[in-house]
């Protein structure tokens, strides 16, 4: 068995971990996601909602690790602590499936961007080829992390310092070849676009700006392997500040490259694209592998997490004791099978998506708001008790705003996604609750509170309402 002490990461590593975390599907379709919904005045106010938002809420997660250190399974643990045993489970679940769909989404990425070059056999990502290609490489995956996180995290380090290269020659290159006069045609909407308000055109991005936030609490999911407890705050900070600005750079570049109308007809990834239309041919296949590169070391960070999120809450008695055994490498591999057998199950179900490749986008990022919904929720009641400040009381007043400004921003988020993504969430959760059940029963506990009972039925209506639309055809994935 290894060691506790090979278990310890570095503050680079735990940055890297973030930065891994952040840094992967997402940042490769920003050109054309944000070109199809606005020019570069709604992309500076959106990412300035977006940054303000998703800083505040990396502060929480850097007040919590500083306030609740015996809280160290990360961003369920202060759902349950705030709100109780089944809102905690929720929130647990809901982490856990976002990043099962998060990973989907990776495989769903490969296909397309393998589909530049042999678009006959992957198409865009959910053809039967790509989905067989896909499975092979979940069980490759699955059968390397078994074999250990330290492995694992490794070469997520590596992976991570790879894959900035090819987004930092795109920076440069279109620095390089900045055209002012095209960048102000696109400044309010380019023409050939279709007319809707600035409100509108922010709201259509809000989704993706999630999504490529995602991984923010990599450090914090992850804090039980660190070697300084302060590491984890700094970690996410570092990891936040260095990759938002790489994503604003990547997003408002290509408007002075090419007409907004053009950015929205890119094929994904657009990042590949723009640079071909830019410097030739070699930008496409240069980025395409930076692309296939990053993906995998992203989806290798996501199978950490996903798997660690698992074994922690069975830990801690919020899902069954079955996830929380480990293996000889100290993986929690029941957590792992199960893990893989869900993406496995996602992945085939893309074959009858209209668009698998934003659908699966958007629903990892409505999946993701409850957790960070919940973890911004609590930090307005620790800083509200007073919890953890007792030497440091004149911080209380600013976490607490900083957590206010991380509820609004989720709860803003939630309204900008709309109900039928929030419907289709709800579906996924009420068979998820079988595993509270099961949890539960395994300690002979009540199953729920008065107030837990009222959340379980709201999240039952909701789901049957959205399993009704999935069958009569009124919502369609």
């Amino acid at each position: 068995m290894a060691s506790q002490s090979t278990q310890k990461l570095s503050l680079f590593a735990l940055t890297a971990m973030v930065v891994g975390s952040m840094v992967g599907a997402g940042i490769f379709n920003l050109p054309g996601r944000f070109g199809a919904a606005t020019g570069p005045f709604g992309a500076m106010i959106a990412w300035a909602i977006a940054g303000t938002g998703m800083y505040m809420l990396a502060r929480v997660f850097q007040a919590l690790a500083e306030k609740r250190p015996d809280l160290d399974s990360g961003v369920f643990a202060y759902a349950k602590a705030g709100f109780g045993n089944y809102v905690g489970f929720l929130s647990a679940f809901g982490y856990w499936l976002g990043s099962c769909l998060g990973n989907v989404f990776y495989w769903v990425l490969i296909g397309s961007t393998l589909g530049r070059f042999f678009p006959d056999l992957f198409g865009d990502g959910s053809s039967t080829i790509a989905i067989i290609v896909s499975l092979i490489g979940i069980w490759i995956f699955h059968f390397m992390i078994l074999r250990g996180v330290e492995q694992a995290a490794f070469i997520n380090t590596i992976v991570t310092i790879a894959k900035i290269v090819p987004i930092i020659v795109f920076i440069l290159a279109l620095v390089f070849v900045f055209n002012y006069a095209q960048f102000s045609e696109n400044f309010f909407g380019g023409p050939g676009m279709p007319e809707k308000s600035l409100i509108a055109q922010v709201r259509d991005t809000m989704l993706i700006t999630v999504f490529v936030f995602l991984g923010i609490e990599g450090a914090s999911v992850y804090s039980r392997f660190a070697k300084e407890r302060s590491d984890v705050g700094k970690a996410t900070i570092l990891g936040f500040v260095g990759v938002t600005g790489l994503m604003v750079a990547v997003t408002l570049l290509p408007y002075a490259a090419l007409p907004q109308a053009q950015i929205a007809a890119l094929q994904q990834p657009s990042l590949a694209t723009v640079l071909e239309a830019v410097v030739g041919h070699w930008g496409a296949v240069f980025i395409s592998i930076g692309v296939l590169v990053s993906v995998l070391g992203a989806y290798l960070a996501w199978s950490l997490i996903c798997a660690e999120v698992l074994f922690a809450a069975a830990k801690s008695q919020d899902m069954p004791k079955l996830f929380a055994a480990q293996n000889g490498n100290r993986v929690p591999a029941n957590a792992l099978w199960l893990t893989n057998i869900v993406v496995s199950l996602f992945v085939i179900s893309t074959y009858w998506s209209r668009d698998a490749f934003n659908f699966m986008l958007d629903m990892t990022s409505v999946t993701a708001l409850l957790p960070y919904l919940l973890v911004a929720g609590y930090g307005v009641l620790l800083a509200r008790s007073g919890v953890g400040y007792e030497t440091t009381p004149e911080k209380r007043g600013r976490d607490q705003v900083f957590a206010w400004i991380a509820v609004v921003y989720t709860i803003f988020m939630f309204a900008a996604a709309g109900l039928k993504y929030v419907l289709l969430v709800a579906v996924l959760f009420v068979p998820g609750t079988i595993l509270y059940f099961w949890a539960r029963r395994e300690q002979n506990l009540q199953l729920f509170t008065p107030t837990e009972l009222i959340v379980f039925a709201i999240t039952l209506i909701a789901g049957l309402i959205g399993a009704y639309g999935l069958l009569t055809g009124i919502i369609t994935p």
